[in-house]
Formats: C-alpha cells, sequence, structure tokens
C-alpha cells in the first residue's frame, strides 16, 4: 500500500502533526509546538475522545455488536461519534437542540449518524431525556 494510504479512518485518529513555532520559541529555555488536530478525520479533538471512549466501552464489554449509541451533542463530539461509532458497526442516535450549527448537523448524518431534534426551548437539558 502506498505511503499515506489507509483501509481504515479509525487509523487516521490521532495521528496529526505536530507544528514547530519556531517564531515563538526562545532557545534554550522552550521550543514550541502546536499540534493540529483539526486535521483528524473528523476536524477535531473529539475524534480522539470518541474512539477512546468506544474502544473503552468496548473493552468493558458495555458496548457490544449490533448496539446503538445514543448521545446529546451539539457538535464535535457527535461528529466523532458518528463517524468512530458507525466505522465500528455501531448505530448512532445524535440528540441536538434545534437551532445548534446547521452545518455539523448535516455533516453528523452524511457520517451516518442520525440526528434527532429537540425543542431548543429546552436545549441540552432536553437533549438528555
Amino acid at each position: 500500500m502506498p505511503l499515506g494510504v489507509t483501509e481504515s479512518i479509525l487509523e487516521l485518529v490521532g495521528r496529526t502533526p505536530l507544528l514547530h513555532l519556531s517564531r515563538f520559541a526562545r532557545p534554550p529555555l522552550a521550543d514550541i509546538y502546536a499540534k493540529l488536530e483539526y486535521m483528524n478525520p473528523g476536524g477535531s479533538v473529539k475524534d480522539r475522545a470518541a474512539l477512546g471512549m468506544i474502544l473503552d466501552a468496548e473493552r468493558r464489554g458495555i458496548l457490544k455488536s449490533g448496539a446503538t449509541i445514543i448521545e446529546p451533542t451539539a457538535g464535535n463530539t457527535g461528529i466523532g461519534l458518528a463517524l468512530i461509532g458507525v466505522a465500528r458497526g455501531y448505530h448512532v442516535i445524535l440528540c441536538v437542540p434545534e437551532g445548534y450549527s446547521n452545518e455539523k448537523m448535516k455533516l453528523m448524518e452524511a457520517l451516518g449518524g442520525q440526528v434527532r431534534y429537540v425543542p431548543k426551548e429546552t436545549g441540552m437539558e432536553g437533549a438528555l431525556h
């Protein structure tokens, strides 16, 4: 397989580059680097959290084949859970208060998540119930 090609999107989570911020470094006191988490497949550090939660739940026997993941969310965690959960074969339902970023909701759906809207008056509390 050519360098940089992978068979699973899961292999890309966390493999984000480091950028040396030499302009801000003060050798020998400090070198400063930035981890470019926006380069995760879902666009944020929340991909790492989603992968960690799902793998941990699988290891502990909490999450089993064919299960459904239900999560109240308003954005990046939901994107990460849709990305990772669907890739691992789970049905993913994301409960979102109306009025949140339409682009993020469309991305969750494009990744295979099912978005369920709750009235905006109930906010995240409504998404929990």
